[in-house]
């Protein structure tokens, strides 16, 4: 319960900061960006007070303290300083309602099923975060006490330089005694329903329509491509063809590799598992806000007020803040472009001067090392349609059946904005080119995370396009059939996607290993070493926050981490416990874990360990053993 009440309080502290620092916007814009600025502070702050005080509830406290002496200085600082004028109001309520509100139920509901959901005493998850969710989790619960900066729990003595503040976040909730799973799932439908409802806003300001709003919103959260055609058309030779979308595992016609079909459904296999995508998007939409905000003011608060907000993106979600820096990189060029005169340019400088002073100490203590050792960064044009130096598909096709229709259509709805949104579209531009030819990280896919910024931009120009469309076959017959057409089209691979995930469900954990883990967190000392296999759902890191010997190797080369001697000395450990005593004192391992998957990847020499480590737990297939050193055996 304090946990949550702990969230509740930095939401309300953003709302008072944003009463200060935007008082000439409305009052459904304070109240957006004052909620994202509370999880901004929550996600920041205490990391902040953890290199004096660990990650423990004394930094936690701290935090809440600086964020409140913040926000109350904003407050009383700011307030009644604005420029006078008409106060610029935000999108119709019952518009903003009417897409929020089942969306976030929706996103609520899928938070639920697919967190850690508890049932017969197992934890049980869905499609899209039967991975995803070990990973955050391992952080989550590993950060309680945390010394900083913090290591990886599953590849001790490498710093942690995935961008873990989203983890942090909830790490802060769980350390104030809130359950685990509602750790995540509180958290992450906020963050979702500020997302849906950040959208809006961006939307609105970029169109100031509503029908363009709906179009753009249904767009974005049920794109897909043309993968239901590939789905329907396997009917007559496979009659469970449909059935399986519903059933299989990654057959949703949204995310089908071996058809090279990649653009994935942005709700149900980026928001949801990818939790800290989610955190970058919820600070990249009103980054965004605030650009075209800043470039029609030509005010200096709004443009330092961007460049403060940028700047603390880094450590919060990466490629949201190079996707941000290359949109306005593009945009300062167009608009220079546009006006040819430096003075039209000199506020970016002004904002990138800031954001990058911020930002810099997260990129050199965090990103920068963990990148460069990997090699990661390399030309790679064609993005994952590149393979063995070859396109899979004619580029253009591949968009096309990777999008649907919205592909052809995003050139000419780019030119249909105002000067500023034609500005923002080129440093869209500019983010999709980048993110097709250059690869940023071990895991090429991951580009798509900048694409997806980019995405984000034009959907309210695509909706402003299609609602003019609509305006200009008025009187032609046919009209409506054409406009169903389109949305059916546009629409069916993700709304089947997202139909997947709502009744996909996968036990994750059974219910020995929840008790084996139960044991490991209440009986075990905080940080201690577990031997164990190589498996990705690891209860001794997911569940009990332990180090590792050596966790799973698709989440760590993904990350870029060389892992090749550790994991070797795991199996050494595992197999050959006698002769290993001088690794077991390297590594500092105090208990070891054998379960199905240790049994099942290793032969693992249990005799060995029955006979000379203390069993501290047994129950069905798990075993749990207290490693002595020789001169306590």
């Amino acid at each position: 319960m304090i946990g949550i009440l702990l969230l509740a309080a930095y939401l309300g502290l953003g709302l008072v900061a944003a009463e200060g620092l935007f008082s000439r916007q409305g009052r459904m814009t304070r109240t957006w960006l004052g909620l994202t600025m509370g999880l901004i502070m929550m996600m920041w702050l205490p990391s902040i007070w953890a290199f004096a005080l660990r990650f423990t509830r004394a930094a936690n406290l701290a935090g809440l303290g600086t964020a409140a002496l913040v926000s109350l200085g904003v407050f009383f600082g700011l307030r009644g300083q604005a420029k006078s004028g008409k106060v610029e109001e935000g999108p119709p309520l019952r518009l903003v309602l009417a897409l929020v509100v089942p969306a976030t139920l929706l996103f609520a509901y899928l938070q639920y099923t697919h967190y850690f959901r508890p049932e017969d005493g197992g934890l049980w998850v869905g499609q899209s975060t039967y991975g995803d969710i070990c990973m955050h989790s391992a952080i989550i619960t590993s950060l309680q006490n945390a010394s900083y900066p913090p290591d990886y729990s599953i590849l001790p003595g490498h710093i942690l330089g995935y961008p873990f503040l989203a983890d942090a976040l909830s790490a802060s909730m769980l350390l104030f005694g809130t359950p685990l799973g509602l750790c995540m799932t509180i958290p992450g439908t906020v963050m979702g329903a500020l997302v849906f409802w950040g959208f809006i806003m961006l939307a609105w300001k970029m169109t100031g329509g509503a029908r363009a709003v709906w179009i753009s919103f249904l767009l974005l959260f049920l794109n897909g491509g043309l993968g239901f055609l590939y789905a329907f058309d396997r009917v007559g030779e496979d009659a469970t063809a449909v059935r399986n979308i519903f059933t299989g595992y990654y057959l949703a016609p949204a995310n089908m590799p071996a058809l090279n079909l990649r653009w994935v459904n942005i709700l149900c296999d980026m928001l949801l598992p990818q939790r800290t995508f989610l955190a970058g998007i919820l600070v990249l939409i009103p980054a965004l806000w605030l650009l075209l905000e800043a470039m029609r003011s030509g005010s200096p608060h709004d443009w330092t007020l961007l460049g403060i907000w940028a700047g603390a993106m880094p450590m919060i979600h990466t490629h949201s803040f190079l996707a941000l820096g290359l949109i306005s990189a593009g945009a300062m060029a167009a608009t220079g472009f546009q006006r040819r005169t430096w003075r039209a340019v000199r506020w970016f400088a002004l904002y990138g001067v800031i954001a990058v002073a911020i930002a810099l100490p997260q990129l050199l203590i965090w990103t920068f090392p963990q990148t460069g050792s990997s090699g990661a960064l390399a030309l790679w044009p064609g993005w994952v349609n590149r393979e063995n130096g070859y396109l899979r598909d004619e580029t253009l096709w591949f968009w096309v059946k990777n999008m649907g229709p919205v592909a052809l259509l995003i050139i000419p709805a780019a030119l249909t904005g105002r000067r500023e949104e034609r500005s923002i579209a080129v440093g869209a531009a500019l983010a999709f080119l980048v993110a097709n030819l250059v690869r940023f990280q071990s895991l090429l896919y991951d580009n798509n995370k900048i694409m997806y910024a980019a995405f984000i931009v034009v959907c309210p120009l695509l909706g402003l396009y299609c609602s003019r469309i609509w305006d200009r076959l008025r009187g032609i017959p046919g009209r409506g059939w054409l406009a169903a057409c389109f949305l059916i089209v546009s629409l069916a691979s993700g709304s089947l996607s997202v139909g997947r995930e709502v009744v996909s469900n996968y036990r994750l954990f059974t219910a020995a290993e929840v008790r084996a883990a139960e044991y490991l967190r209440e009986e075990t000392p905080e940080h201690c070493t577990v031997l164990t296999g190589a498996q990705h759902n690891n209860l001794a890191a997911v569940l009990a926050g332990k180090n590792l010997v050596c966790g799973a190797g698709n989440f760590l080369s993904t990350h870029g981490m060389d892992y090749a001697d550790q994991a070797a000395d795991r199996r050494a450990m595992l197999e050959q416990p006698e002769e290993s005593a001088a690794l077991f004192a390297e590594y500092n391992v105090s208990y070891v874990l054998v379960s199905p998957y240790e049994r099942g990847d290793f032969a693992v020499d249990e005799g060995w360990f029955a006979a000379n480590c203390p069993l501290v737990f047994s129950e069905g297939n798990v075993a749990v053993y207290q490693y002595l050193g020789a001169n306590d055996r």
